[in-house]
């Protein structure tokens, strides 16, 4: 146990939770984060960010959290690589575990994110970041005049697929059953798109290629034929789980497991612990919105700070 008490623990280290440590340390908090042992979040793998501000030819996402994790660094931010295993957040101090190590705050910032849904298959997880992506509006402009195909029969789904006839030269919804599970009005306007075609039935099987994604082996359930189809692009979008686990019974979550945060703030229901990030957002998930996110964490914790401690 260390007897010191820090100003802010940052729990998490993407976008939200360096840009947090960022702005905290520039304000003389000197923030103490727990990265975690997968360190940088979902951008680590993703191999070309365009979209993010700053950065004109772009940059991969490893690069961008060097860069980024080497400013927070810069400003005074101390950093400890492992996950945190337990916390008690009931008084303050708060109070976080690192194995057996305690570690003690007056305020926390939680930026641990969420985790997409993958499937589970081997080839898919080989070809993460080289044409197997879960996330559209981060990857879809990378396959312009391509074939790609989206997994997944819900609302993401079939935004993602629309989102990506705007690029690709043809769009395969594949989908496990005979109907899909998202609105009428969104399963109508797949249904009718000239540049959608559906697969009823079916599951990906395999994702194959050299070096990047050439084709996929889809098992159809009904005819149990295995078949095979060119492909550029994998878009895997059946859902997002946020990494909140060890927060259960600490803070108030939402129905589908996301921190739930008070309007036009990150304030949980825990007053002096902040959320920011993914963990809190399952709306956007975009890099440039969790980073935005961290920066009002910080700001949040050193008001809260200086209301506190007067």
């Amino acid at each position: 146990m260390s007897n010191e008490i820090e100003n802010v623990i940052i729990i998490g280290s993407g976008p939200a939770g360096l840009t947090s440590a960022i702005y905290s340390a520039r304000a003389n908090l000197k923030p103490l984060m727990i990265e975690g042992e997968e360190v940088g979040g979902q951008l680590m793998t993703t191999n070309d960010v365009e979209n993010y501000p700053g950065f004109e030819k772009g940059i991969t996402g490893p690069e961008l959290m060097q860069v980024t994790k080497a400013q927070a660094e810069r400003f005074g931010t101390r950093f400890v690589t492992a996950n945190v295993t337990k916390v008690d957040f009931s008084q303050r101090p708060f109070k976080v575990w690192v194995g057996e190590t305690l570690y003690q705050s007056k305020t926390i910032i939680v930026s641990t994110g969420a985790s997409a849904r993958y499937l589970g298959l081997e080839s898919e997880h080989a070809f993460k970041g080289k044409g197997v992506s879960a996330c559209a509006t981060c990857d879809g402009a990378f396959y312009n005049d391509l074939n790609v195909c989206v997994i997944g029969g819900g609302d993401t789904a079939l935004e993602e697929a629309q989102f990506l006839t705007r690029f690709a030269k043809k769009v395969w919804v594949i989908h496990r059953r005979d109907e899909f599970r998202a609105s009428k009005i969104m399963s109508d306007r797949v249904k009718n798109h000239p540049d959608i075609e559906i697969v009823w039935n079916s599951s990906l099987k395999e994702v194959k290629g050299d070096r990047f994604v050439t084709s996929i082996n889809v098992y159809n359930n009904k005819t149990e034929e295995v078949t095979e189809m060119p492909m550029d692009g994998v878009f895997i979008a059946i859902g997002h789980v946020p990494n909140t686990k060890i927060f259960e019974g600490q803070l108030e979550l939402q129905d589908t497991g996301y921190i739930q945060t008070k309007p036009d703030s990150t304030y949980t229901s825990v007053d002096g612990v902040f959320a920011s990030g993914d963990v809190q957002d399952h709306i956007y998930r975009q890099a440039i919105t969790a980073a935005g996110t961290g920066c009002m964490a910080a700001i949040d914790a050193e008001r809260w700070l200086e209301s506190n401690e007067a």
